[in-house]
């Protein structure tokens, strides 16, 4: 199977006036974008599978969904005249996509669940998948088939393979960067309903993870296959994946190249879907943060954002703060690729940042929060609202503000010792009573975003500095947002003096 094949699709969507991002890895310009009748036919999704799947549900308009003139217009309310929005690549984005198994070995369907139901449409030819997801989806279908692998039953809880997560890689230093994208490849994780690997049924999972390795793995005409996982799921839940996971064939890690560094993510590990749209985000974001400083990376996940800091920026430190423990092996194989160079001192914790939200933050420059859909903690909100208020109290006395601070730092000293991992070439800056001057908000929920950005303006403690917008999702009516706060200038008035009043007016008396 050739690549162009794969690729397709694609070249039947010209470029017109809307900008549809380049297939390179460097950072591109946002430009306002015109909204027109022959842009809205021209950028529209045109995929076979629109009605009946829940994925997308914007058909026209992919460059410019409704939200941005609405984004545009919140922003301008508090100051922000220049949002701009980048419109990123509109067919073939999706690099992560995560589908469920459904009907019988000979007619497999392969998809998402139809909308309010958990009827899977199959959705052989998304327009929203990059090709080589597609591509390899058929080749699993055909597997599925050759060995009478049993797709999964809902309402029995039988049958064999339950979902599978494709994973595109567009990643590669053998191969020159224009044509790194259309020759991804495919990380497939199979999600085996049984509880391990010796399972009655494990005889299949074999049979299939071998087949797709020699149909798609390195000895063919194209190599489409990266690897081969399984995950073992057993529950009646909803949740996708179990706790049990496996590496079969291929590559063990999975190697991406986003904001100017190399990072490794795991299977089980959170990964953008839209990584060209992410990847314009990040050098966005290291434009304001200024060289040298100490960064809070909070929501941190594998520590993708603060190592892209760590190293465009010569950090002094970084902190990262993730709830999620899978997310550490993830960071740790990363870090491993930075520059020898790198003089800052990185840490990673396994934490909550919620709870002791000040705990991360203090001595911190510049805080970045990516917090899930639903926004901020409340603590969390609550705390970088009261900011000037913490400030104020630790200044107003060395000897309690020192006793303060270390009482508030205690539990991130307790957790370190255990729960974080430390890196860089740099030891841990002295502790400091500092508060961040910046904050730096990504957001992936609208709603949620306008709710935190109007209680975080509201309480005097920030302003909001810029704006912009990006459209990792084409095909919905959804932003991703990356808002720059700073902290809010309180001039005090100078006080006239009653004797000076008194004086003046004798003077004109006189």
């Amino acid at each position: 199977m050739h690549s162009s094949s794969l690729f397709s699709f694609g070249a039947r969507y010209p470029i017109i006036t809307c900008r549809v991002s380049p297939p390179t890895l460097a950072p591109v310009a946002s430009l306002p974008l015109p909204s027109t009748s022959s842009d809205s036919l021209a950028c529209s999704l045109q995929c076979p599978h629109f009605q009946s799947c829940s994925g997308c549900t914007q058909e026209l308009n992919l460059h410019r969904p409704a939200v941005v003139e609405e984004a545009s217009d919140f922003f301008k309310r508090y100051g922000v005249e220049d949002f701009t929005f980048d419109s990123c690549r509109l067919w073939g984005w999706r690099c992560r996509a995560k589908l469920a198994v459904r009907g019988s070995s000979d007619n497999a369907l392969i998809g998402l669940y139809q909308e309010g139901t958990h009827t899977v449409v199959d959705i052989p030819d998304c327009k929203a998948h990059h090709p080589n997801i597609n591509a390899a989806i058929e080749l699993l279908r055909e597997g599925i088939k050759v060995f009478d692998v049993l797709p999964f039953d809902e309402d029995q809880g039988t049958g064999d393979l339950r979902y599978v997560q494709m994973a595109v890689t567009t990643h590669s230093t053998s191969l020159r960067a224009p044509d790194r994208y259309k020759n991804g490849k495919v990380q497939v994780s199979l999600v085996w309903n049984s509880r391990n690997e010796k399972s009655y049924n494990a005889d299949k999972l074999q049979a299939l993870s071998s087949f797709l390795w020699r149909k798609g793995g390195p000895n063919n005409e194209f190599h489409l296959i990266h690897s081969v996982w399984a995950n073992f799921q057993t529950s009646t839940n909803n949740i996708i994946f179990g706790n049990r996971w496996r590496h079969l064939l291929g590559e063990r890690d999975f190697w991406e190249h986003v904001g100017g560094i190399d990072i490794s993510l795991d299977p089980s590990s959170f990964g953008q879907a839209n990584t060209r749209a992410f990847d314009s985000l990040l050098w966005k974001l290291h434009k304001y943060v200024p060289g040298g400083s100490s960064v809070a990376d909070l929501y941190a996940g594998a520590g993708v954002i603060g190592l892209s800091l760590a190293t465009s920026r010569k950090c002094s430190s970084v902190k990262c703060i993730e709830v999620n423990k899978e997310a550490r092996l993830s960071f740790e194989k990363t870090v491993q690729r930075l520059p020898n160079s790198l003089n800052c001192s990185i840490t990673w914790h396994h934490a909550d940042a919620s709870v002791n939200p000040l705990s991360w933050i203090i001595g911190s420059d510049v805080v970045v929060v990516d917090p899930p859909r639903r926004g901020l903690d409340a603590s969390l909100r609550q705390m970088l609202e009261s900011v000037p208020s913490i400030e104020k109290r630790m200044r107003s006395s060395s000897q309690s503000s020192n006793s303060n601070a270390k009482e508030e730092k205690r539990p991130w000293i307790l957790r370190a010792r255990e729960l974080s991992v430390h890196a860089g070439n740099k030891q841990a800056p002295e502790e400091n009573n500092t508060l961040p001057q910046k904050l730096i908000y990504i957001s992936c929920g609208w709603e949620s975003f306008k709710e935190d950005c109007k209680s975080l303006l509201s309480s005097r403690a920030w302003e909001l500095e810029k704006a912009h917008g990006f459209n990792f999702f084409p095909g919905t009516d959804s932003i991703e947002v990356l808002a720059v706060f700073k902290r809010r200038v309180v001039m005090k008035k100078k006080k006239k003096s009653g004797i000076k009043k008194v004086g003046i007016k004798k003077v004109r008396a006189k």
